[in-house]
């Protein structure tokens, strides 16, 4: 069999998906990780922990816009691949029920920003972002990760994005141009939506149907199961940016936070589109023996380059963010553990558990992880130990308690990795 066989075969697109997927997803974290050290130059720390607060704000936004479509979506397309009058109908409502979700958002946003004090004289800046935001979560990429057809919306994407963020060393020159950066990403969305949209319906022949508001409800019941998840891991990820925030007043500290987090974030983002790309191949061929030679090939490596930086962490940040973020570094440390442990906890999350049949597992985890971190929180406030250094930590415990609990479940019901696809629907 040729080469170009090969890639037409079921992994050979898998693995053009994945690739396609990581440019996708990491590029939007990669392209924002660039221009950091000059941000944090630029802004200094105190105006960089704004910007990291405002990061923290919308990734809540971005959850409930989202609201788990990217996996009950993704799963309908993958599904029903085949029916266009389908697709429309799903690409219809679930456009519709995000825009439903926005306009609440944006209502919520305004309130919180009346307030909270701190966040009174940064409503504008706060509402440029949501604005990028909102019109980033608009992005259909759910039907082209159904559809397993990923290039297309990748290529336009990037490019896009990445003329819009090179504008950022342009146009950013002092801390007074803070807005700069979410004017420029709502221009770049919105530029990269359209052609996208333009895509889809050229090459798939999908475009908007007749809305049908029991669709929406229909597709927002569907992916309530999956939101309720997404949402719980804000909890123990972006919540700690707005607890030190609110503690500090927006003092230096936030700033160290911020930095640390962003390379765990950035991390973390290199690691999901394996997962994203495995989910529709999993549903489809439960193909069990690839997730275990994916682990057994990368986490050596993720290991060995965690433990790189652990060591060499505080010259690094001096290095990467400027002479000011010295402090960041134990914050970092606190914080490494977490790239060892998200690969195989995204892995062994909704590709494995769903292809097993279990996949409310995959939400219980999270929530169970959320629900400890929480705790976690109040024991800290309590006892007068919670800082920048201690939420990190947490930050550790809970990603280590959600993979903990996946293992626990697959080892238990380890029989269902040997069940044929035919048997296991017949149960």
């Amino acid at each position: 069999m040729s080469f170009k066989d090969k890639l037409h075969g079921k992994k050979g697109v898998l693995l053009k998906n994945t690739i396609m997927l990581y440019i996708l997803q990491f590029s939007t974290y990669l392209l924002a990780f660039i221009v950091v050290p000059y941000e944090t130059r630029v802004l200094g720390p105190t105006i960089y922990g704004k910007l990291g607060v405002a990061t923290a704000i919308m990734v809540y936004f971005q959850l409930v816009i989202d609201f788990g479509f990217i996996l009950s979506a993704t799963e309908d397309v993958s599904r029903n691949r085949e029916n266009n009058g389908y697709l429309r109908g799903i690409f219809t409502s679930v456009t519709i029920a995000k825009l439903f979700l926005a306009a609440g958002s944006l209502i919520v946003l305004m309130i919180l920003c009346r307030t909270v004090s701190s966040w009174r004289e940064d409503t504008l800046f706060f509402s440029l972002f949501f604005a990028a935001t909102a019109i980033n979560s608009m992005m259909p990429d759910y039907l082209y990760r159904g559809l397993e057809d990923m290039t297309a919306i990748t290529v336009r994407t990037v490019l896009i994005k990445l003329f819009f963020t090179c504008m950022i060393f342009v146009l950013l020159k002092t801390p007074e141009q803070l807005c700069v950066i979410p004017a420029l990403n709502i221009v770049g969305n919105f530029a990269a939506l359209i052609g996208v949209y333009l895509h889809l319906n050229r090459k798939y022949n999908i475009r908007f149907s007749k809305p049908d508001m029991a669709g929406v409800g229909d597709a927002i019941k569907r992916s309530s199961k999956f939101f309720y998840s997404r949402i719980a891991t804000t909890a123990y990820t972006a919540a700690n940016t707005i607890i030190i925030d609110l503690l500090t007043k927006g003092g230096v500290s936030v700033g160290y936070y911020t930095s640390a987090d962003k390379l765990i974030t950035t991390g973390k983002s290199a690691m999901s589109p394996i997962s994203d790309s495995l989910y529709p191949y999993m549903v489809k061929n439960r193909d069990f023996k690839l997730v275990k030679k994916v682990l057994i090939i990368a986490e050596p490596i993720i290991a060995a380059f965690c433990i790189i930086v652990f060591i060499f962490a505080k010259p690094l940040c001096i290095w990467f963010f400027g002479a000011d973020y010295g402090p960041v570094a134990p914050i970092l440390r606190v914080m490494l553990p977490v790239g060892v442990i998200i690969l195989p906890s995204y892995i062994l999350g909704f590709p494995t558990l769903t292809a097993m049949g279990l996949s409310k597992h995959a939400n219980l985890s999270v929530i169970f992880g959320s629900c400890l971190h929480v705790l976690n929180l109040l024991v800290l406030y309590f006892t007068g130990h919670m800082n920048e250094i201690t939420l990190g930590a947490l930050i550790s415990v809970a990603e280590a308690l959600i993979l903990i609990y996946r293992i626990v479940v697959i080892w238990r019901h380890r029989d269902l990795l040997n069940t044929p696809p035919e048997e296991e629907n017949a149960q």
